[in-house]
C-alpha cells in the first residue's frame, strides 16, 4: 500500500496551482498559532478571528509570489505583523472582551492549555500565564506586538525591526517598556518577572 505524505513543500507548489484543499492544509498547519497571536495581541475573540481571516485572505492572494527565500511560516508571520500594523492605523479595536483563558478553554475556540493531569505546578502555571495575558491588556498595540514577536514567536531584535520597519535600538526599548509595564502590574520581583515572561512564550 503507498502512503501518500503532504509535505510542505509539495503543498505549497499544489496551492500555487490553485488547489484549494492544498491551501486549507497549510492554513491547518498554522490556523491556532495565527489565531493565538492575534488574540493576544488585540485581546478580543471576534476581532482575533476577523484579523485571522484577513491574513489567510492575504496569504491566499499572495501565494503565487512566494518563492522559498524563507520558511512558509516566516513569509506568513510577515504578512500577519502587517496585517496587525495596518488594522491598528486604519481602526480601534473593540473594548477588551471580558472572555477569560479558562472559559476559552472551556469553550474550546481557542485551546491555550492541552490536556494532561492537573496538579498543583500545572495550576498555578495557568494562574501565572493568565496574568500575564491579562497584564498584556496594559500595553499600548505597538509595545504588546513588540512583546509577542520577541517572546512569543522568538524573534530577535533586528527580524522585529525590519518586520515592522524600525530600528532595532527602538524595538528593544519597546519590549523593555512592556516588560517593565508587567512587572509593575504584575508587582513582582524581577527574577520571578522573567520567569513570567517565559512562561508566556513557552505557552
Amino acid at each position: 500500500m503507498t502512503t501518500v505524505v503532504d509535505n510542505e513543500t509539495d503543498l505549497i507548489r499544489r496551492a500555487q496551482a490553485d488547489d484549494a484543499n492544498a491551501f486549507c492544509s497549510l492554513a491547518e498547519r498554522y490556523a491556532r498559532r495565527i489565531y493565538l497571536l492575534a488574540f493576544h495581541y488585540c485581546r478580543n475573540a471576534q476581532d482575533a478571528e476577523d484579523l485571522s481571516q484577513e491574513v489567510w485572505l492575504k496569504a491566499y492572494q499572495a501565494l503565487a509570489g512566494f518563492r522559498s527565500d524563507s520558511s512558509f511560516y516566516t513569509w506568513l508571520r510577515r504578512i500577519t505583523i502587517n496585517t496587525f500594523l495596518n488594522h491598528q492605523r486604519s481602526s480601534s479595536f473593540r473594548q477588551q472582551a471580558q472572555t477569560t483563558v479558562i472559559e476559552l478553554i472551556d469553550s474550546g475556540s481557542a485551546t491555550v492549555f492541552e490536556s494532561r493531569s492537573v496538579s498543583a505546578e500545572t495550576v498555578y502555571n495557568k494562574v501565572l500565564f493568565e496574568s500575564v495575558m491579562n497584564a498584556l491588556a496594559e500595553l499600548t498595540p505597538s509595545q504588546r506586538l513588540m512583546f509577542l514577536l520577541r517572546h512569543y514567536e522568538g524573534m530577535s531584535y533586528d527580524e522585529i525591526a525590519a518586520a515592522m520597519n524600525c530600528s532595532s535600538g527602538t524595538i528593544k526599548k519597546g519590549v523593555w517598556r512592556a516588560i517593565s509595564k508587567l512587572r509593575a502590574k504584575l508587582d513582582t520581583e524581577n527574577d520571578e518577572a522573567e520567569s513570567l515572561t517565559r512562561l508566556a512564550a513557552e505557552c
